[in-house]
């Protein structure tokens, strides 16, 4: 059982500060209690989620995002019977009341049970030249380019293999040795690892119809030059729960023009906004396929990752979106790798 206070906010607590406190706590749950200690509602990672999709925005009070009648356990209850409670109804967390309905404690799944290993292959993109990292990728692949003294594609595999996943394909085309002499076949990191090695660039998608076989459930395609904390479990959940065939990573990017914008009508204006931001969710890099997805793909073709999601849209199958929040950054410039190197010591260390 957790601090719980470590988890509690008020009524009025803005939704960005509730993702501070994922953050701070590394627990994806926020307890909405009174000056009582009496439990209003909990916010988990997939209630924030589901709200930046309705275009709630992170200002808004806690209280438009909670789950108003969250599932407890008894104070006097056991460990078996709490398991079960979770297990039965597919949640992570569990606040404890007393008997005079005060939350005094939080259990979690992860801290009551073994962790879970996930069987889902990940497959790591990591044939990109890296061009505009230059000169620092003509000796190097890009993925394998150190911050805080490892590689970018170390951390991908071990952030995914710290939360139970441990079947990897890693495509590879430019400097690709590079890449498999330093992973190997993964045994070092208690993974499996394989390659898919592209005689020519086949894109961000084509390296799938070089996996060997096919998978038997969902899988996910990762570029090799994000850093990210996202909670992957939570990510297949998502795409589980959506029943789509395919899910897309999305992050909010907003966009500050430096002029007067003008409306026009044939040549009446009709409006002018004064230096206005343009928010719109972008392609995160992260995505989460069913199998089946692999027959929209050409064989031994170049294709990217969203002309197969677009053909996936074209036959009439639905492709969800999964809005991420945690930190995420794509290194794809010189100012992206400095970023990357300030902020590191603070948020994966």
């Amino acid at each position: 059982m957790i601090a719980w206070k470590q988890a509690a906010t008020s009524p009025g607590t803005p939704v960005v500060d509730v993702l501070r406190l994922f953050e701070r706590n590394s627990e994806s749950i926020a307890l909405v209690v009174d000056d009582h200690s009496r439990l209003l509602g909990t916010v988990t990672d997939g209630d924030v989620r589901r709200a930046i999709l309705k275009g709630i925005p992170l200002s808004a009070p806690v209280t438009d995002v909670m789950e108003h009648q969250p599932i407890t356990f008894p104070e006097e209850g056991n460990r078996e019977q709490a398991v079960m409670l979770m297990n039965r109804h597919a949640i992570r967390y569990l606040p404890v009341l007393s008997a005079q309905g005060r939350i005094v404690g939080l259990l979690t799944l992860h801290d009551m049970t073994t962790p879970v290993r996930h069987d889902n292959w990940v497959v790591l993109m990591a044939g990109g030249e890296g061009r505009r990292l230059r000169p620092l990728t003509e000796n190097c692949p890009k993925p394998m380019i150190r911050i805080g003294g490892r590689p970018i594609l170390e951390l991908i595999l071990q952030s995914f293999i710290a939360q139970g996943f441990h079947r990897f394909f890693i495509a590879v085309n430019y400097m690709g040795e590079v890449i498999e002499r330093h992973f190997g076949d993964g045994e070092r990191w208690g993974a499996e690892i394989r390659y898919l090695k592209e005689e020519s660039k086949l894109g961000t998608a084509g390296a799938l119809s070089l996996l060997p076989e096919r998978p038997d459930a969902p899988f996910c395609v990762m570029n090799g030059d994000l850093l990210t904390r996202i909670d992957y479990a939570s990510l297949f959940e998502f795409h589980r729960l959506s029943g789509c065939a395919a899910t897309l990573g999305v992050r909010e990017h907003s966009i500050d023009l430096p002029f007067g914008v003008v409306s026009l009508q044939h040549d009446r204006v009709l409006d002018i906004v004064e230096k206005p931001t343009y928010t719109h969710f972008i392609n995160a890099g992260v995505y989460v396929l069913n199998p089946d997805c692999l027959d929209h793909l050409p064989s031994g073709q170049p294709a990217d990752m969203p002309a197969l999601l677009s053909r996936v849209l074209q036959n009439r199958q639905p492709v969800g979106s999964f809005p991420i929040h945690e930190y995420w950054m794509d290194i794809g410039r010189l100012s992206d790798l400095e970023r990357a190197h300030q902020d590191y010591e603070q948020i994966f260390l």
